[in-house]
């Protein structure tokens, strides 16, 4: 004998599929929020490894607010003495956010850079993760260099037909540098000292 369709066992039947299905998708995320958590985590470290010198131990992260932005950074160091900082910062390019890792010495030397994400079009935009365009900034002193693409007086070499995407990067890159200025003056006004 079949079971009549009505609105109660159409209804009791639809609560049914959605618990199970409930109930499968959160035993799914419980086994996989800790791998997803630490492929997340060793991706920031491989980042943070490729954007700064070498340094002792593990990165130290911290945060600063500067223009009402909230920017994460981390402190890297070697025989005690604070060698550079991996600073997160992000412009918006042609395709979205362009978010990068931006290694600074601690003398204020852009020692690297790494791509974190990005959605530029691929063939001209997402051409900003290749070493031609991005091995530019490598060891870039912003007191000699400016920082803007060649179209706009500065000293960078944009992708061809990608100049938004060119300008993102390199204002990221600024952003970042603007961070360790604020980081060293955080620093010095702690320890007291003038510059």
């Amino acid at each position: 004998m079949a079971v009549e369709s009505n609105l109660k066992n159409m209804s009791l039947c639809l609560l049914v599929i959605c618990l199970v299905c409930s109930g499968l998708l959160a035993g799914v995320d419980a086994l996989t929020a800790e791998p997803i958590a630490n492929a997340a985590a060793a991706k920031k470290t491989s980042a943070i490894s490729a954007v700064v010198p070498a340094f002792d131990g593990e990165p130290v992260g911290a945060s600063i607010a500067l223009d009402g932005v909230e920017y994460n950074y981390y402190s890297v160091s070697k025989d005690s003495s604070v060698v550079a900082y991996a600073i997160e910062s992000s412009a918006g390019g042609f395709g979205g956010e362009i978010r990068l890792m931006v290694g600074v010495t601690a003398d204020g030397i852009v020692y690297n850079t790494s791509v974190l994400s990005q959605s530029e079009t691929p063939g001209l935009g997402a051409k900003c993760v290749e070493p031609a365009f991005s091995d530019q900034f490598r060891l870039w002193n912003p007191s000699e260099k400016k920082l803007l693409v060649r179209k706009d007086g500065g000293d960078v070499d944009a992708i061809t037909a990608s100049t938004i995407t060119s300008r993102a990067y390199t204002d990221a890159i600024a952003k970042a540098v603007a961070v360790w200025a604020a980081i060293n003056n955080e620093t010095m006004e702690e320890t007291g000292d003038e510059q």
